[in-house]
């Protein structure tokens, strides 16, 4: 019935087309945390491809891409007005401007797949349907790299970790998942388009039900090993408000409240979130830190603590990572830092941004991209900060050594938004794909102990003072994504597009 409607639509007024279009892309989040409905992707896309299908032009198909993008991203990326206007002191206006070029940014590359795929005019149902799954997939890669990369709600996240089709993410990751569920999307836009051929029915049903069947299966294999016995592990999550962590004033208050937390924890493994300690290492007496060690070594383990780090000649800065305990002191310093927020691109262009945004440490310095996992408490620890755990092939550069993954951030940033919880998801999606328990730290929350697949074991309540203890299982062995990233699924991307390319070749031929 959506499908016709929207034909209608399409063939009818315009502009009604493009607000069912637009519409469509909003209700794609809900397949995302926290709504989790992973089905509603599958149909929402199929209904775009069904209005490309029937596009009268490539430019037509480009717009409807276009507003797609702006449905989906205006619903599902408002956290970053909270970041720029509640936290960072941009003007309402301003604000509102950013979120909207950027959505509009973000969706260019919908559009450019559109475009594409109309443009192509592929003949063939089944090599159109091939096509279409790999451009979509390349545009979502391809935005994962541009300008440092925005990953956020790349369509795989969405079947994390309940559908069918999660059990592709330790074969081809995230990209591996949002091929499938095009082409899940692609299949059932055929089977509604061909309802009353039953014999193309079933050659579109088949397909369908043998992706999600395979996905099931996959499900089923254990990718990795135990290793060892589980440790004790202490999560603490401190809920400093963000627009008083930065205060002189409260400063000792935050020291206080994880010192606190962390000496009231017999865990072997305490970890804090991203600079829970809001001054320069070198700015910390040894006298807070030394009963924090001291603590961390009777428990026979180690601390991990959030600290900004200058270098010796005080010209750079880092976000970094510091352990203490029985373990020698190691240190983990950011890579892939956030633009505007973390570091000014284009310094001499764009310097006037830190003016506007009162953002603290706004222009970091990266870490060594090859970095170790720390050894802490008989783990293999692989650490990464905040947003860095959107990049799943930067994740499994310290694989497959790593037993364990932790993620410490502080999503205050996001306030009471919809962006820690997808956060979340997006770790749920890099423990599944390396087949590792993945803690996380967070100042305000999402707080969580979540399993090898993908599984939530414990999550603390958000904005809440409290400690997350549980247990975490180390786990050894190489996924294949681990071994192959994410040159696996491009070079089958590449493969599908260049089949795509030569039947549309072809065809024009054959015209001519």
């Amino acid at each position: 019935m959506g499908s016709s409607i929207l034909n209608q639509s399409v063939n009818g007024n315009p502009r009604y087309s493009l607000i069912i279009v637009f519409f469509l892309g909003a209700f794609t989040v809900l397949g995302f945390a926290p709504f989790y409905l992973f089905p509603v992707p599958v149909i929402t896309l199929s209904l775009l491809l069904h209005s490309w299908r029937s596009s009268s032009s490539p430019l037509q198909a480009a717009l409807q891409g276009f507003i797609f993008g702006m449905g989906l991203f205006s619903a599902g990326v408002t956290w970053i007005y909270v970041s720029l206007h509640d936290f960072g002191a941009m003007p309402m206006p301003i604000a509102i401007l950013t979120l909207v070029l950027l959505c509009a940014y973000l969706s260019l590359f919908a559009t450019l797949t559109g475009w594409l795929i109309t443009r192509l005019h592929i003949i063939s149902p089944l090599v159109w349907t091939l096509t279409i799954a790999a451009l979509w997939v390349l545009s979502e890669w391809l935005r994962s790299v541009l300008f440092t990369g925005f990953p956020w709600l790349a369509l795989g996240y969405s079947q994390v970790p309940t559908s069918p089709l999660a059990g592709f993410a330790p074969l081809a990751g995230v990209y591996g998942v949002s091929l499938m569920l095009i082409l899940s999307a692609a299949f059932l836009c055929l089977f509604f388009e061909t309802i009353e051929n039953r014999l193309c029915n079933w050659l579109y049903a088949l397909p369908l039900l043998a992706i999600w069947g395979a996905g099931f299966g996959l499900q089923q294999i254990s990718w990795t090993e135990t290793q060892g016995e589980p440790i004790t592990v202490s999560l603490l999550q401190g809920n400093i408000s963000q627009d008083l962590k930065w205060r002189p004033d409260h400063v000792v208050n935050s020291m206080d409240v994880y010192a606190r937390l962390a000496l009231e924890s017999n865990s072997r493994l305490i970890i804090t979130p991203e600079i829970s300690v809001p001054l320069f290492r070198n700015e910390v007496p040894w006298s807070y830190l030394s009963p924090l060690a001291d603590h961390a070594k009777q428990n026979n383990g180690d601390i991990l603590i959030g600290m900004a780090e200058t270098s010796a000649e005080g010209k750079e800065y880092y976000n970094t990572m510091f352990s203490f305990g029985a373990s020698p002191n190691q240190i983990y310093r950011k890579f892939h830092l956030v633009p505007f927020g973390e570091f000014i691109p284009l310094k001499s262009l764009f310097g006037w941004v830190i003016d506007i945004l009162k953002i603290p440490l706004s222009d970091f310095s990266r870490g060594r991209p090859d970095q170790r996992p720390m050894n802490l408490a008989g783990q293999s620890v692989a650490v990464n900060i905040c947003y860095e755990d959107v990049f799943g092939e930067e994740i499994i550069n310290q694989l497959p050594q790593a037993t364990l993954l932790v993620n410490v951030s502080n999503d205050a940033w996001f306030g009471r938004s919809i962006g820690p919880q997808q956060h979340l998801q997006i770790s749920q999606m890099r423990a599944l794909e390396t087949g590792r328990y993945m803690l996380r730290a967070t100042n305000t929350g999402v707080t969580a102990i979540i399993n090898q697949r993908g599984e939530i074991l414990q999550e603390a309540e958000i904005f809440t003072t409290t400690t997350l203890t549980g247990l975490a299982q180390g786990f050894t062995g190489a996924t294949p994504y681990v071994r192959f990233g994410n040159s696996l699924i491009l070079g089958v991307s590449g493969i599908l597009t260049f089949i795509g390319l030569l039947s549309a070749f072809r065809s024009a031929r054959k015209t001519l």
